[in-house]
């Protein structure tokens, strides 16, 4: 069931790697590349743009002087052919299933990309490789797979640009995707192009960093995602005033901070991470007293020391009189909600 409305702004098989990150859990580095596990610096693992910056290849405000957000790590090779190519084998980090396979390099900016569900967790969530050279032809959709089988090849391949040999890496990116209708929300945007992989559009996802996740499980900070998200800080805590559940909240029910039950519902307060992902849920119902009309949105809360640290990708922009919700928070909205 969608909110149709408009938003009213108010303020399988295969080999296996050896080295685990935590034996508990089975996580598995996505390469073999053992730099991480040996705790070296990221220069010894992290593939860097043309700028040479290591900090290039982090998760975060890393490119453009701090101005384009990147959403994943990217991580080197360590053999190449003759020919300088890529040769490293590229893991499936935990136990799941192959939800997308695109296997055409030029349909997307991924390239070649793999998406693996993690559904054994309390609380499912995804991992995503791209720039793949090849997919072993024993990985497709519906397959089962164990952390450390071998996914495929990492490589150079991108649609819309050209990595050259020299950079050949893995791009990848752990997190959760927005909504189950995402078609309708991008044919309502008219990019004027065909959307070719469905939920798992890029546009659909949203995620955490991947090594502040490994490093958290490396020094037994936590111990699944789920509890990594509980520890992340809270960016701004938005309230939207709709009866409406949206298909996020009943793929992730884990994110609920209380049940929602028979009780008349009438507006969802949501906390967002740094990066604009909606990590925690907070049903508010009629008997409240909450003011508000459906369609509403508010901002509730806001960090400002956290958002005046960033330089790009802001929940919220305070930089007027008030706070206003942005652009990237409103486009996620109308994932989440099918607003118009």
């Amino acid at each position: 069931m969608r909110f149709r409305g408009t938003i009213v702004l108010f303020l399988l098989f295969g080999t296996f790697s050896t080295g685990t990150v935590c034996s508990a859990s089975g996580l598995t580095w996505p390469t073999p590349n053992p730099a991480f596990q040996k705790r070296q610096p990221v220069e010894a693992f992290v593939q860097p743009t043309g700028s040479g910056k290591p900090e290039s290849g982090l998760f975060g405000c890393v490119r453009n002087s701090g101005a384009k957000f990147h959403e994943g790590l990217d991580l080197f090779p360590l053999k190449r052919d003759r020919q300088g190519e890529a040769l490293d084998p590229v893991y499936a980090i935990l136990s799941g299933r192959v939800v997308y396979i695109n296997q055409t390099s030029g349909h997307s900016s991924y390239g070649r990309y793999i998406v693996v569900e993690h559904d054994g967790e309390a609380l499912a969530w995804h991992s995503l490789y791209a720039h793949m050279a090849s997919i072993d032809p024993a990985i497709r959709v519906g397959a089962r797979v164990e952390a450390g089988t071998v996914l495929g090849i990492m490589g150079r391949s991108a649609g819309g640009y050209s990595i050259p040999c020299s950079r050949a890496h893995v791009h990848f990116e752990i997190g959760f995707r927005l909504t189950d209708d995402f078609q309708d929300w991008y044919d309502r945007e008219r990019f004027g192009s065909e959307n070719r992989h469905g939920v798992w559009n890029g546009m659909n996802l949203v995620g955490v960093d991947p090594l502040e996740f490994y490093e958290a499980m490396r020094a037994g900070e936590t111990d699944s995602l789920a509890s990594h998200l509980k520890m992340l800080p809270v960016s701004g805590r938005i309230r939207v005033h709709t009866p409406e559940i949206p298909n996020f909240v009943i793929r992730y029910p884990e994110l609920l901070t209380r049940p929602y039950g028979t009780r008349e519902l009438v507006a969802w307060d949501i906390a967002f991470t740094e990066f604009g992902l909606p990590k925690e849920w907070t049903p508010r119902f009629a008997d409240e007293g909450l003011e508000g009309r459906p369609g509403q949105v508010r901002v509730i809360t806001f960090n400002p020391k956290l958002l005046r640290s960033q330089t790009c990708r802001r929940v919220i922009e305070i930089s007027g009189r008030r706070p206003t919700i942005s652009a990237g928070t409103l486009s996620t909205l109308k994932k989440l909600f099918g607003f118009h």
